[in-house]
């Protein structure tokens, strides 16, 4: 395999995994941990993610349940759920979080499919501008004589089914959001 191929493999990769970690930012209508990956709290002075300064568990379908290692930060977590884009309304007992995951109305879930679509757009439009940048070092490398144009044609190829493999996997990816979507 060609550096250039496999150099456009690690950016369609990065573009796939990119967009299955903004879809699990979308609050759909079940509890999932990784709803609070991009929440950071303030600890001290200093802005921490979540995850660092509590333990998240998802004892229910819809109740998650936050448990900070220090008691002193559940007024800085709640606070930061509160202000985050998630619209959750956390209640403590002292010890512990609770949030409970209120199912999504038809409305939202339509802007969330929508939202869905267009970030899995903006990915197939990535990957395919990762294939354009590809072909064009090939086609300099051909110019150049560091390639022949049997070589050229064959990674042109291989380019292809990688494009072509890799806006598959973002289709699937945006089916199965869709349908978590979807369920209640």
């Amino acid at each position: 395999m060609h550096a250039v191929i496999s150099a456009s493999e690690e950016r369609m990769k990065k573009t796939v995994a990119s967009l299955k970690e903004g879809f699990g930012s979308f609050r759909t209508g079940r509890a999932s941990a990784s709803l609070f990956d991009k929440i950071k709290v303030d600890y001290y002075g200093n802005k921490s993610p979540l995850n660092q300064v509590a333990n998240i568990s998802v004892p229910e379908a819809r109740l998650i349940v936050i448990q900070p290692w220090d008691k002193g930060l559940i007024g800085e977590i709640e606070k930061a759920v509160r202000s985050s884009e998630l619209s959750l309304n956390p209640s403590n007992d002292g010890k512990v979080i609770r949030i409970s995951i209120p199912p999504l109305t038809g409305e939202r879930r339509n802007e969330l499919s929508k939202l869905a679509k267009n970030q899995a757009e903006q990915s197939r439009v990535a990957v395919r501008n990762i294939r354009r940048d590809g072909n064009e070092e090939l086609k300099k490398l051909l110019k150049t004589g560091e390639l022949t144009e049997d070589d050229e044609r064959v990674n042109t190829d291989e380019l292809q089914k990688l494009t072509d493999s890799y806006i598959a996997k973002i289709n699937q990816a945006l089916e199965e959001k869709e349908k978590e979507i979807r369920e209640d």
